[in-house]
């Protein structure tokens, strides 16, 4: 590649960003006309009292937000860090905390309002997520080789330990 070595570590999958704001842009319409609108899939809602899908929203958030902002601090906070693997923090956990923060704020969501519509397209959302990521990590074991492999053995993908 015709890069330095700092622009390859930004590299991320070919339309990232359009395909994350796609994806939330789709999600949210979906389960605003599902969950308010229309009620195609709600049935579950009557099982399950609006103060524990409340509480279950809420306490998902706050998950959500500190993964995301745990793994803001240490990506892009730590100017140190920038030509090296960074493998502390909540990246010694978990390999893509932001991505599992975001997909968290989607489950939240359905807790709110258990959309199966809803439920549907988070799994879709789910491999598009897991393609990028697959992406940005066949990008860091070309980058850092060995040791980046050495790293995805001990830190789980998407669930972190």
């Amino acid at each position: 590649m015709g890069h330095n070595h700092e622009h390859r570590l930004g590299i991320e999958a070919p339309h990232s960003h359009l395909k994350q704001g796609l994806s939330a842009i789709v999600f949210t319409l979906v389960w605003i006309l599902d969950s308010l609108v229309f009620s195609f899939s709600t049935v579950i809602n009557s099982y399950v009292s609006w103060i524990v899908r409340l509480i279950l929203f809420i306490i998902f958030i706050a998950i959500a937000y500190a993964f995301i902002r745990a793994s803001h601090n240490i990506l892009f906070r730590q100017p140190e860090n920038k030509d090296d693997l960074i493998t502390n923090g909540i990246l010694g956990h978990i390999r893509h905390p932001m991505y599992f923060g975001v997909l968290l704020i989607y489950i939240a969501c359905i807790f709110l309002s258990i959309s199966l519509i809803s439920i549907v397209l988070l799994i879709i959302i789910f491999v598009i997520y897991d393609r990028l990521a697959t992406f940005e990590e066949n990008q860091l074991e070309e980058l850092f080789g060995q040791k980046y492999l050495e790293y995805k053995e001990k830190v789980p993908k998407w669930i972190p330990r």
